[in-house]
Parts: C-alpha cells; sequence; structure tokens
C-alpha cells in the first residue's frame, strides 16, 4: 500500500480523492482509475454511476440491453472512446468508415459542426432502429462528454502499466524510486521539496549535499549498520553551481580527499565565489577535513571559504594555510529556522524538519489538526488545518471551485473552497505561501477532505515551499 504522491497519472488531488473509494485490486481497475478522471467522464457524470456500481450501491444498468458486451467491463458506464465508436455501431448501424468518422471528430481539434451533423445521423440511426428517446438522448450525451476530451482504452492501459510499476517500485524500492524521480525534474505533479517530505515520511532517509561525497546527480548509499538505502542529494540540486564545477569537484576528489575548504579551492581553480558561497550555505563544506565527528557548521564554513577565495600578496600566499587553520569563526551558528530558510534558499527543498513542525505548538494552540489525524475524524465535524500550499486547482469542469493541498509535518490535507469564498479571499488565496482553512470535514469511505468556509493567511517565520497553481 502506498499513496500516490510521485506515482505516474494517479497523483493528483481528484485522483487521490477518487482512490479510496475505487480500491483497485487488479490491473483494469488501474486503467479504468485512469481514464475516469478526465473532462469527459466526469462532464458526463459518470464518476459517482461508476463508483456507486462498484461499491454494491447501485444496481448495473444498461442504456440499451445490446449495449451490455460493450459496456459489461466498465459496469455499464462508457468511459472509453472505443466503447462509443462501438455503441455508435450497434444502436445507429455505423459502418467502420462513420465511426472513424466520428472518432475524428472526437479529436483534439474537434469540430462543433461536425459534432451536430454525427449527432443527427446518429438520431436517425437509433430511432429506425426503435430506440427510444429519453434512451437516444442518454447515448448521444455520452457521446457529446466524450468529444469535450474522451480517453482511448488502448492509451488507459499503457500508462495504467506505468502507475502500476510506479507503485511497486515506490512500495519496494522507496530509495531508488525517489531517486530517480529527483534527477529528472521537472515532471509530474509535484515539486521535489514535496517528493522528499511523502518519501522521508515512509521511512527514506536522505543525506545532504557533500563536497566530499556528492555526484552531480542524486545517489543511493547503503548503511552498514542497518543495511538499509538512502539517498545522498546531489550537486543538481544546489542553485547556482555550474555542471562543469561540480564535475571538476568530483575529479580532484578522486586524487585525495580535501583537506580544507583552500584544499578544494586551489584544487578546482575555476571555482566561482558564488559558487563556493553556495556550498557553504548550504552544508555542503561541512564535512571536509578529517573530523568528521565534529563538523565544521555553515557560518564557519562561509567564513573559511572566504578567506579561501580573498586575494593575498605573495608574501601572504605560503601563510595561507595556517591563517586559515588558525582563523576560528566569529559568527554564531545558524538556528534551525536559519538552516532552514537557507536549504529552500539554495536548494529549494530541506531534508531537515518540516516548517510546520517548527510551528506545530503554536497550530496546536490555535486548534489546527495534524494532516494524519483527520481520517480518523468523524464526517461533519467543524475542523481547523493549516499548511505550506503545494497545489492550488481550478479546473474548467469544477463549476469555478478551487482545491487546496497543504501539506504539514505528517502529510497532505485537501480542502474545497467554493467560488464566492474564492473571490471574496482570492489575493490571500493565491498569493499566501501558508494558509489556515476553517470548515466542515468532509470523511467519506476514505476520502478526506474540508469544505471551508474561511481561509486565512498564516505568517510564518519560515521558507515557502514551491507549489503547483491551476
Amino acid at each position: 500500500k502506498a499513496d500516490t504522491v510521485g506515482m505516474f497519472q494517479v497523483e493528483s488531488r481528484a485522483q487521490m480523492s477518487f482512490l479510496p473509494g475505487m480500491r483497485p485490486d487488479k490491473f483494469y481497475d488501474i486503467v479504468v482509475q485512469v481514464a475516469i478522471i478526465r473532462p469527459g467522464p466526469i462532464v458526463g457524470k459518470m464518476l459517482h454511476p461508476y463508483l456507486r456500481r462498484r461499491q454494491g450501491l447501485e444496481a448495473v444498468t444498461y442504456p440499451h440491453p445490446a449495449l451490455e458486451p460493450v459496456l459489461a467491463r466498465t459496469l455499464g458506464v462508457p468511459l472509453f472512446q472505443e466503447q462509443l465508436l462501438r455503441m455508435a455501431m450497434i444502436v445507429a448501424g455505423f459502418t467502420g468508415g462513420q465511426a472513424e468518422e466520428l472518432r475524428r471528430a472526437m479529436g483534439f481539434k474537434r469540430s462543433e459542426k461536425r459534432m451536430l451533423e454525427i449527432e443527427g445521423r446518429l438520431r436517425e440511426g437509433m430511432t429506425a432502429n426503435g430506440i427510444a428517446t429519453d434512451v437516444q438522448d442518454l447515448i448521444v450525451r455520452s457521446i457529446g462528454s466524450f468529444a469535450a476530451y474522451g480517453f482511448p482504452e488502448s492509451h488507459a492501459a499503457s500508462f495504467a502499466l506505468i502507475a502500476y510499476a510506479s507503485a511497486y517500485l515506490k512500495c519496494h524500492y522507496l530509495a531508488a524510486f525517489t531517486a530517480a524521480i529527483l534527477n529528472n525534474q521537472p515532471m509530474g505533479f509535484y515539486h521535489p521539496a514535496t517528493l522528499v517530505k511523502d518519501a522521508q515520511r515512509h521511512g527514506l532517509h536522505f543525506r545532504p549535499v557533500d563536497v566530499t561525497r556528492s555526484a552531480w546527480l542524486c545517489t543511493l548509499e547503503r548503511d552498514r549498520a542497518s543495511d538499509d538505502w538512502s539517498v545522498r542529494l546531489g550537486f543538481n540540486y544546489l542553485k547556482g553551481l555550474r555542471r562543469a564545477t561540480a564535475g571538476s569537484i568530483v575529479q580532484a576528489r578522486t586524487e585525495g580527499p580535501f583537506l580544507s575548504i583552500l584544499d578544494l579551492v586551489r584544487r578546482v581553480p575555476g571555482i566561482r565565489k558564488e559558487e563556493i558561497e553556495s556550498l557553504a550555505e548550504a552544508g555542503a563544506l561541512n564535512f571536509i577535513g578529517d573530523d568528521h565527528e565534529h563538523p565544521a557548521h555553515r557560518r564557519d564554513a562561509l567564513w573559511r571559504a572566504e578567506l579561501a577565495v580573498r586575494p593575498l600578496g605573495e608574501l601572504l600566499e605560503q601563510e595561507q594555510p595556517q591563517m586559515e587553520e588558525d582563523e576560528s569563526s566569529p559568527l554564531a551558528l545558524m538556528s534551525p529556522l536559519e538552516r532552514l530558510s537557507a536549504d529552500y534558499r539554495i536548494t529549494g527543498l530541506t531534508i531537515g524538519a518540516h516548517p510546520l513542525r517548527m510551528h506545530r505548538e503554536a497550530m496546536n494552540k490555535l486548534g489546527v489538526i495534524r494532516a494524519s489525524d483527520l481520517a480518523h475524524l468523524p464526517d461533519g465535524r467543524r475542523v481547523r488545518i493549516a499548511g505550506a500550499v503545494i497545489c492550488r486547482q481550478r479546473p474548467g469542469t469544477a463549476n469555478g471551485f478551487v482545491f487546496l493541498s497543504l501539506e504539514d509535518e505528517t502529510g497532505i490535507s485537501n480542502s474545497i473552497v467554493m467560488p464566492d469564498l474564492f473571490e471574496a479571499r482570492k489575493l490571500t488565496i493565491v498569493d499566501e505561501p501558508f494558509l489556515l482553512v476553517e470548515g466542515i470535514l468532509q470523511n467519506q469511505r476514505g476520502s478526506v477532505s474540508v469544505k471551508a468556509s474561511r481561509v486565512e493567511g498564516l505568517r510564518l517565520d519560515a521558507a515557502s515551499v514551491a507549489s503547483h497553481d491551476f
């Protein structure tokens, strides 16, 4: 079992909300899952009938008895483009050529005029076959909704295979799966900061960018004591560090360990001042030298980096190594919040504490429920949730509703914002990186969300997480 963050095709908020009711237990269920969260089935109002039938809450019926062979696999609900074409051939007597014309008309650049013409032919054929007007309306509505965006079953099966493979890898090879996703950004629905936090909640350990160990890409490291795999962040997550510089660091490392920051600067002569500063601020210089039990702190590394890149006269150059060794930093250690801010500023993510964890005491005083606790609360209860906004969505098929995903240190909570509330609080919802949402909990068959009645910005002294918006 795994949640679907980072998994191809099934990681959106809508997919996550539908999955608990769907509970796929065979491959074809994933094919349906991929296809059903699409504008076509949504506009055609096919989601809830399918789910009710799957859960045994509604009998499986067919628009016409002749359509049972075509629609039996999808419980009488047309979900795939191929089904619509077969329906037209059965109920309206369409030839293969006419069905192909219908398929082209339902394509990406569909024509309203052509669809109306085809609708007329559909109705003529159905009337000739003695099909009642109300049944004709149902069939035409199904075909019309798919013209907005219908998914071919063949495509859904191909995508489902990738989704299944993603789920398997996430469950059984989390470290390799996570490293691969981080190394192939941008992709998918979530920012790397969210992918890292999700993986940590599933038990994966990360190690920081380190000039003594990191490669350009994220890599896997095995813990000798526990035999567990962890992910070492790569230089690719260090903003402002050129790939050529990273390559020079790795090459120099093969000739022997770096004895000091000065030694690094001398052996990587092309490194720029801003690059060494970024490395220091991200903590990537902390483990240079022999004393790995007592590594340097980031501000100490910044101090020594500044000495290492400072131009010196010829007479002082010979004394520089001793000067660096003797010169202790007068700078104080970074606080946890300062380290967090530096992480997000330099790498765009943190492998340390989530921003909300540092403010949990304040959240508790406000009555904020943790994301992981929502599923255990009863439907209809008034709750408060809060977190970093990682996703804002306003789908064209949602009639103005806005969907928010908030991340705290325990997971992701979802909120539904009505159109009038969105218009009243638009600037807050769109601009604030951290939100507090109050509303009614909707906890139905494993699908959990909060219907918002109030949305406020949270003024937290914390770095913001990147979001996927609209």
